[in-house]
């Protein structure tokens, strides 16, 4: 027990997930959180968010945090931002996109397909999908021909997420396991979204390039997250946290289990296993 107390009592930087880890099941950001990120900043321990969101879904989460000037991990990696400095970006492979436009025309054409390039979102046209991502996100997206996205001259794509009923997403997700898309990677994020971005990006590998861009060795990282697309961040760090909401894969013995989020569970680890 004295050496695990050892490990936690170096933390010297720590990784969040967002959504059902730092928000509330209201979609709010706990309030003690809040107040206990002065004590990290004056302890010089940063605080980094990671999330499946776009920059303009995590930036203003930030700024409530105070956390201006700290990096953070956007489309679960492929796009790290610092302000609006991009620091880190795994943009998708663009022919395997316009070879998977091509599918999803002919095989799939009530696929709702949304793309994201930096704060952008482009779709084709405001469907029913689109329209509740955007109720959802607070975000509005531009309407423009996905083709010309995809051409070369247009800035880096960092994610798709394809969005239909809930069977026809993942019938599409199996056919495209199946198929030859080297570059790219397909998980679903719902049991109706169907996320796309390059191959190596993950939380995991967030958790590797912020440690190097930080220069701190995993032995003195904290990760907290709530999911399975987590579950790799946590097991990665010195320290990984699951919260008590997550589900029970997630919350293996190797990890340390903290309150759900809507009994302060970040703020509660923070302070038990950092600020002490």
């Amino acid at each position: 027990m004295m050496e695990r107390i050892a490990i936690i009592s170096k933390i010297r930087l720590i990784i969040s997930d967002i959504d059902g880890t730092i928000l509330t099941s209201n979609h709010q950001v706990d309030e003690q959180l809040i107040e206990v990120m002065p004590e990290l900043e004056k302890a010089n321990i940063p605080f980094v968010l990671a999330s499946a969101r776009s920059p303009l879904g995590m930036q203003p989460i930030a700024h409530k945090l105070g956390l201006h000037d700290n990096p953070i991990a956007c489309y679960n990696g492929a796009l790290v931002l610092e302000g609006d400095r991009t620091i880190i970006q795994h943009p998708v492979d663009k022919a395997e996109i316009q070879e998977l436009l091509n599918y999803l025309s002919t095989d799939y054409p009530s696929v709702s397909v949304n793309i994201y390039s930096g704060k952008d979102w482009i779709t084709n046209e405001l469907d029913k999908w689109s329209q509740l991502e955007g109720s959802i996100t607070g975000e509005s997206p531009i309407i423009k021909e996905l083709q010309d996205t995809v051409s070369d001259s247009e800035p880096p794509i960092h994610k798709l997420l394809l969005i239909d009923e809930p069977e026809v997403i993942q019938d599409l997700h199996q056919k495209l396991l199946s198929m030859g898309f080297p570059q790219t990677v397909f998980y679903l994020s719902k049991d109706n979204y169907l996320e796309v971005t390059a191959k190596h990006v993950s939380k995991e590998h967030a958790l590797l390039e912020v440690a190097k861009y930080y220069d701190i060795p995993l032995e003195q990282i904290m990760t907290i997250g709530d999911n399975f697309n987590d579950s790799p961040m946590l097991a990665l760090a010195s320290l990984g946290v699951a919260m008590v909401n997550a589900p029970e894969g997630v919350k293996k013995s190797e990890n340390l289990v903290t309150a759900s989020n809507d009994q302060h569970g970040v703020t509660q680890a923070i302070i038990e296993h950092v600020l002490n």
